[in-house]
């Protein structure tokens, strides 16, 4: 798992993200996407100052087994000096081994953020889902930690100050709090009151507004009235906009294209004004004015 070397910003990786979601509708279903529908608990991965690091990490990373349901998985976990925040040994099981940075037995705090991650890694591939190529694949573990119910640690353990700065995890933070906005609105569970880093507070809040955008863009019925007028003139004009994420196809009927708010599957419906529709891998039925 990457750490804190050279912060990025912003949401160069959303179509990645985007197409994480959809994997992970598609490969789990739609009903065991919402039995994580509440988090591991900040209660569950608290550390005392006197707990001892190597049998306090053994507690969280089964915090983190049982919340992703893994009972016949156990997880080894030592500490090592190492440039990344961890790494784990993916084998046939049921022992799965995972490293962690040395310096989180002095920072416990943030033992549990790099826990979600590496046995998020362990989870994915049980399921045999992953992505080609390692970029792609750590932002598929980062998309699914956070979506699942795990990952707002990850965000929580961005924090920069004059002293120091940190972030774990592939995804930049405004992007972690993009996914965290999907799973509230998806599930109506805010994370925010958990958040101990007021850096993590504010990348939250920016994934949010930006997580909004996806729920009123036409042809959804709560998109804009400039989006509205914008659609209007495509619709007549039979060209799509790529800014708009929406595409005309065919002619009888006509057709408009466009992203699932939550799962980001791509659907089609006829354009004949206001109609519902139904996205066959996530379930999300949408309001629509084609």
């Amino acid at each position: 798992m990457g750490s804190d070397l050279g912060i990025a910003h912003g949401f160069p990786h959303l179509e990645t993200v985007h197409a994480a979601l959809t994997a992970l509708y598609r490969r789990l279903s739609p009903d065991t996407v919402r039995s994580f529908a509440t988090s591991v608990l900040p209660v569950d991965v608290a550390f005392s100052d006197d707990e001892n690091p190597y049998l306090g990490v053994q507690r969280v990373a089964g915090a983190m087994v049982r919340h992703l349901r893994l009972p016949d998985a156990r997880m080894i976990v030592s500490f090592r000096e190492m440039r990344h925040a961890g790494s784990v040994e993916l084998a046939a099981g049921p022992e799965y081994f995972i490293e962690l940075n040395s310096r989180f037995k002095t920072h416990r705090k943030d033992i549990g953020a790099a826990l979600a991650h590496e046995v998020m890694h362990v989870y994915l591939h049980r399921l045999d889902l992953g992505f080609p190529g390692t970029r792609d694949n750590e932002i598929l573990t980062d998309t699914a930690a956070a979506y699942l119910g795990s990952g707002w640690l990850l965000l929580d353990a961005y924090r920069e100050s004059s002293v120091s700065t940190q972030k774990l995890g592939y995804l930049t933070p405004e992007e972690f709090g993009y996914v965290l906005a999907k799973r509230a609105l998806a599930f109506g569970e805010d994370p925010a009151p958990w958040f101990t880093s007021p850096q993590a507070y504010d990348a939250y809040v920016k994934g949010m507004a930006r997580a909004r955008r996806d729920e009123q863009r036409p042809p959804l019925a709560a998109a804009g009235l400039l989006g509205r007028h914008r659609y209007a003139r495509d619709r007549r004009a039979r060209h799509g906009s790529p800014g708009g994420g929406y595409a005309f196809e065919g002619d009888d009927p006509l057709r408009v294209s466009f992203a699932c708010p939550t799962c980001h599957q791509r659907l089609r419906v006829p354009v004949r004004g206001k109609v519902r529709a139904r996205c066959g891998v996530c379930g999300a039925v949408l309001e629509c004015d084609t």
